[in-house]
């Protein structure tokens, strides 16, 4: 029976496959289902993660991809020219070049990096860098780090010639860039503006930089492992778009004369500082727009005086940043100022078109040297009383108690509205960085002391082109014109010229009544105190200023100034002269008609010629005056006899070798001198000799001559009286034989305003 049992057992399990081969089986099941779940589990995270690239990451990587596929070059855009009114160029762009490298991708031929210490080293070395700062540069997280920006071709052949040297082959880009570049330096910085951090940051550079700047193109190509351009037939070339040529209403020449006459009057008369605004008043075109102190504008983070350079390194950032901004203030435009007498004209404009007063109705104003008003005492500036007095006596005399009474003819409500309708109670609105607005007392808020006051011009603030372009309405028929600085935008690209033409903003007054201001201003220059305006062979007509210091501010000081117009029938230039806390120490004068009318009469003794306006003068001084010939490679005798047969008197400067021939002389060949003046001759090796200018002012003619020769030096001589101007400063070196130019005006009787 057992046995059958074994036997039974074994058939059983054999049939129902337990034992050792029944566990193999269950084993390798188990195991299969496993590595089925694992791989399923794997397919469905590859599919998630697949998807996770595609959807959500997809853009990213694309991004990254096409980075590492295609390089991009900048192509700079070259920023507009600026030119003068007679095309002469006042800012230009030159080629120049920005270096750059991919950050750790700067590689030798061989495929190996470049140590950055050795690229700091040559970039320092080549471009005039510190080496420390450019290897900190070069360890920052950056992956694209400009080394150096406008580079010029001299030293990129030096890159080139280091990076051959050195076998490297890639990561480092030159790319086209542009400098910035100022021919005439100083001339008209305060005007320009200058160009940095890539764009306009002062004058007419800022103002104007969306049209000067233009538009950087690019060149996008395939690029291989070492990110190299490869050749690809879709390569996309976006072309820049250049910057337009704007042309400036303003002329060298004029902006010269302006600049040289300023800084004369400034050092002569110890001025804090000054300007001259030059304007044509039929169409508001700026003639020339001078500031003191300007600067150099290749320059124009270098302090522009002895004295600033020398403080500078004791100086706060703080304290560097105020004498920057003031170095580079546009004062006519920038910085109010009470305008004084001058301003006696709009308030006569007001009153003659408003039918209040007459030009020559006799007593129709007195003057008892004080007059109240609200039991305050005003204070004419004269020592004396001027008594009864017409208004064109009263604008000679520039009378304070005649004008505060035109004054109260006038009232609050008609003063405020001509203020607005001559545009005093806003921007001018040229296109000029910086400009500021009037400050006057709120019309609810003008009493009977305020109305006062700025009958006369005192007690408010106007910058000098607003006061420039009200007086300019009051002599050219009426009208008010919006300056312009700007005449026209040339598109480089295109060629497209756009005209920007004059603004009229309103009619103010009428022509008759311009044509009345016309004739008192006149006036002023021929009998008033304006006589030193007077120009030889010109009709001139002024208006001399004064004004005194505020009482908030007592330091600034006194305002000088002087507005001018000429020719007086269809005045092609409004001139205003303004000298800032003349004189401080009591040396000399702070009066208008003293200081700065000589300065307007100078600068339209040179500008008239220039603007092309005949002169009506007779030929009898320039039928004086004699044309010196070039003697020059003659013997001494020979060139002795023409200078002696032409009355000039002989100076010789002879070496020490005793030569006989003649190579240079002074006076240069051409100039125009008057009989008896002196020419220096030179012979070879000869050295010249420097002479101080005197001061001749309050001089005669005679007396100016004989302090002159007495030098060796020469004089050239406008007007007759006493000098009350001259060209060159007292004290500056010349060399023997230079002209000095005299401005005489008869004496002035009673001061000047």
């Amino acid at each position: 029976m057992k046995g059958l049992i074994y036997i039974g057992k074994n058939l059983v399990n054999k049939r129902l496959g337990i034992g050792t081969s029944f566990k193999s089986k269950h084993k390798f099941a188990t195991r299969s289902l496993l590595l089925l779940v694992l791989f399923t589990l794997c397919f469905i995270g590859l599919l998630g993660r697949i998807g996770y690239i595609q959807f959500v990451k997809g853009a990213e990587y694309k991004t990254a991809a096409y980075k590492n596929q295609v390089t991009s070059q900048t192509i700079a855009s070259k920023r507009g020219t600026i030119y003068d009114s007679t095309n002469k160029i006042l800012a230009i762009s030159s080629a120049v070049d920005t270096i750059s490298i991919n950050n750790n991708e700067v590689l030798y031929l061989n495929g190996s990096k470049v140590p950055k210490e050795t690229l700091a080293s040559g970039f320092a070395e080549i471009f005039s860098l510190d080496y420390e700062e450019t290897l900190a540069k070069l360890n920052s997280e950056q992956s694209l780090i400009t080394i150096a920006k406008r580079v010029d071709k001299a030293s990129v052949d030096k890159l080139n010639k280091w990076m051959e040297e050195n076998n490297i082959s890639t990561g480092i880009n030159i790319d086209g860039d542009s400098k910035r570049t100022y021919p005439y330096g100083a001339l008209a910085s305060n005007v320009i503006g200058f160009f940095g951090n890539d764009k306009g940051l002062e004058g007419v550079e800022a103002a104007w930089e969306d049209e000067l700047s233009g538009t950087p193109g690019r060149i996008v190509t395939s690029a291989n492992v070492n990110r190299e351009a490869i050749s690809d037939e879709n390569e996309q070339y976006i072309p820049a778009q250049n910057g337009s040529d704007i042309y400036l209403t303003i002329d060298v020449n004029i902006q010269s004369v302006a600049e040289k006459y300023l800084n004369q009057a400034i050092l002569e008369n110890k001025a804090a500082g000054g300007c001259v605004v030059i304007m044509r008043p039929s169409n508001g075109d700026i003639l020339a727009l001078a500031s003191y102190p300007t600067y150099n504008l290749n320059t124009p983070f270098t302090p522009n005086t002895p004295e600033l350079q020398e403080a500078w390194e004791t100086m706060t950032n703080e304290q560097r940043s105020a004498e920057l901004n003031n170095m580079w203030r546009n004062k006519p435009i920038s910085d109010g100022y009470e305008p004084g007498s001058v301003f006696k004209l709009i308030t006569s404009a007001i009153g003659l078109e408003e039918n209040l007063v007459e030009t020559d109705t006799p007593g129709d104003f007195y003057c008892n040297k004080v007059y109240k008003v609200a039991n305050y005492d005003i204070n004419c500036w004269a020592d004396n009383a001027h008594g009864a007095l017409s208004l064109r006596k009263a604008v000679e005399k520039s009378c304070n108690p005649s004008f505060i009474q035109l004054g109260q003819r006038i009232g609050t409500d008609r003063f405020y509205k001509y203020l607005q309708a001559f545009g005093l109670l806003q921007k001018t609105g040229v296109r000029m960085s910086g400009e500021a607005n009037s400050i006057f007392v709120s019309k609810d808020n003008c009493h009977e002391v305020e109305l006062a006051t700025m009958s006369f011009g005192q007690r408010f603030k106007i910058t000098p082109l607003q006061l420039v372009a009200a007086i300019s309405a009051c002599v050219n028929g009426g009208d008010l014109m919006q300056p312009r600085i700007v005449s026209k935008v040339v598109n480089t690209d295109t060629g497209v010229e756009t005209e920007l033409a004059p603004v009229k903003v309103r009619q103010v007054i009428s022509e008759s009544t311009s044509s009345k201001i016309k004739s008192m201003m006149e006036s002023v220059v021929t009998t008033g105190t304006g006589k030193y305006a007077a120009v030889n062979g010109y009709s001139v007509g002024g208006k001399s200023g004064t004004s005194e210091p505020d009482p908030n501010k007592p330091e600034e000081g006194y305002v000088a100034s002087f507005l001018a117009i000429s020719p007086i029938e269809n005045p092609e230039a409004v001139v205003l002269v303004a000298l800032y806390n003349p004189n401080p120490d009591g040396s000399g004068s702070h009066q208008g008609g003293a200081i700065a009318a000589p300065v307007a009469s100078q600068i339209l003794s040179d500008i008239l010629p220039h603007l092309g306006i005949a002169s009506t003068a007779t030929d009898e001084q320039k039928d004086s005056l004699i044309t010196l010939s070039d003697v020059s490679s003659k013997s001494l005798s020979d060139a002795r006899s023409i200078l002696e047969a032409s009355g000039f008197k002989i100076v010789l400067k002879a070496s020490s070798d005793a030569s006989t021939t003649v190579v240079s002389q002074y006076p240069k060949s051409g100039t125009a001198l008057q009989t008896g003046s002196i020419v220096c001759l030179y012979t070879e090796g000869a050295e010249k000799t420097m002479k101080q200018v005197p001061d001749l002012k309050g001089k005669s003619a005679d007396q100016a001559r004989n302090s002159l020769q007495a030098l060796n030096l020469n004089m050239s001589v406008q007007g007759s009286g006493v000098v009350v101007s001259q060209d060159i400063v007292a004290g500056t070196e010349v060399e023997e034989g230079t002209v000095v130019n005299l401005t005489l005006k008869d004496e002035m009787v009673g001061g000047a305003q």
